[in-house]
């Protein structure tokens, strides 16, 4: 029997590269992206349509902060907070005997009101985009229109008429069921064999339709997207290909200059900025990246964070294959504890887009999540799903690999690094039960 080619080349002619040899034997690696160039233009994704994301969200914080009472005191904006993290960074330094020079900081996406994860971002920003075009289609709604009355019994009916689909490992699906339930629609997850049994049993409390698949994300998107298809009034939220989620992630990036500009943080050619984001499918992370880039071009470094055994976007970004490659064709199994981070293959949208702007990524082992879970607990007491601690590694590869070293020098950081800030991008963990966490911790 023929040995099966990826490419043209057998998987002993793959494991000539280092790299893949290492994420074919599931280690951990550290990758730079050698096509970097500091690039954030790209033809899709346009600048303009995050600068209209910003204001359509801004358009909805008064019936988000009617449908959503705990928004109130941010007036209808969801945003998580951004906190240093002194005692884990000392505690970092300690147990990989390194040091991390400039400040270490958490983007608390982990935090973000309504659904608790990086997803309330992308996931509920298409919603109401789709929403608002409902509205004005059917009632005549305009912009100018005051958007509390879209949280009233008349739209609730309005919106029945019509259905939300999306594939989902959990957090996506957690979004985009509770805010379309909310508006009124008629809800339907499709959740990968990964998805938590805590994520489906809050979905189906407030009436969402789940529908659980024995194989993994990549098969629940695909039945997801066919179904959706035989129903004119239903909208697909399609986590591989959807630029909508990509302009809701981006509105981060701005919203993060401004906690920046508060604390007095500077970034600049001298102050360097690097962002550590976990990644699946790469929506979340590819969409903030590329806001990041707008804001901060040049002088931010985004580096993503993958489970050894889920590592598709560095597999489709090294090998230059894209969607193209699973990671099951070189062998891994995509299985991890990572629940939002358990992807077999990369979005080609984001990818692609990351071809130039993506710093590098590099990979880490499920154990590895649960012991910086408990250090983040212990010294800082913030509670994290085990995928959100992928971040937390990023400034460990950075300053004790050879990579790392590399990337500062030929970036020509060297220098600079003490008055560099990390941020590490916490995704997920507020909502996750209290018997769940604690099984986490033990």
């Amino acid at each position: 029997m023929q040995e099966q080619k990826i490419a043209g080349l057998t998987k002993e002619e793959w494991q000539e590269n280092p790299l893949l040899k290492r994420i074919m034997d599931t280690e951990e690696t550290f990758w730079l992206n050698p096509k970097y160039k500091n690039s954030y233009s790209n033809p899709i994704v346009q600048p303009t349509k995050v600068k209209e994301a910003e204001e359509r969200l801004e358009r909805f914080a008064p019936y988000i902060a009617k449908a959503f009472p705990e928004t109130k005191p941010m007036e209808g904006i969801i945003e998580s907070p951004l906190v240093e993290i002194y005692s884990m960074k000392r505690e970092l330094e300690k147990s990989y005997n390194l040091a991390i020079p400039g400040k270490l900081m958490l983007k608390c996406d982990s935090h973000l009101p309504i659904s608790g994860s990086i997803k309330a971002r992308g996931g509920i920003y298409e919603v109401l985009k789709r929403a608002e075009e409902i509205a004005m289609k059917e009632r005549g709604f305009k912009e100018s229109d005051d958007y509390e009355l879209l949280a009233s019994d008349d739209y609730k009916e309005l919106f029945s008429n019509y259905s939300i689909a999306v594939g989902s490992t959990g957090n996506l699906g957690l979004s985009i069921g509770i805010i379309s339930a909310r508006l009124g629609f008629k809800v339907t997850v499709h959740m990968s064999a990964d998805a938590k049994q805590w994520k489906k049993d809050k979905l189906t409390s407030i009436g969402v339709i789940v529908k659980q698949y024995e194989e993994d994300y990549s098969k629940a998107v695909e039945e997801g997207r066919n179904q959706a298809s035989l129903d004119p009034r239903c909208h697909f939220i399609d986590d591989e290909n959807s630029v909508d989620l990509l302009f809701g992630y981006a509105t981060a990036a701005s919203r993060l200059k401004e906690q920046l500009k508060e604390r007095s943080i500077l970034v600049d050619e001298n102050h360097p900025l690097f962002v550590y984001l976990p990644c699946g499918v790469g929506g979340g992370p590819g969409g903030i990246t590329y806001g990041l880039k707008l804001a901060f071009q040049k002088n931010v470094h985004c580096f993503f964070a993958e489970p050894t055994h889920s590592p598709c976007m560095t597999l489709g970004l090294a090998t230059g294959l894209h969607e193209k490659v699973s990671v099951q064709d070189f062998g891994v199994d995509n299985k991890t504890e990572a629940d939002g981070l358990a992807v077999g293959r990369p979005s080609k949208l984001v990818s692609e887009m990351m071809t130039s702007m993506l710093s590098g990524s590099y990979t880490i082992e499920d154990g590895k999540l649960f012991e910086l879970l408990r250090k983040l607990a212990q010294t800082e007491n913030y509670y994290l799903e085990p995928s959100a601690l992928a971040g937390v590694y990023g400034p460990v590869q950075m300053f004790r690999s050879e990579e790392g070293e590399r990337y500062i020098r030929e970036e020509e950081l060297t220098g600079k690094l003490n008055q560099a800030t990390h941020i590490v991008w916490a995704t997920g963990g507020s909502m996750v039960p209290k018997e769940m966490m604690d099984t986490y911790l033990s």
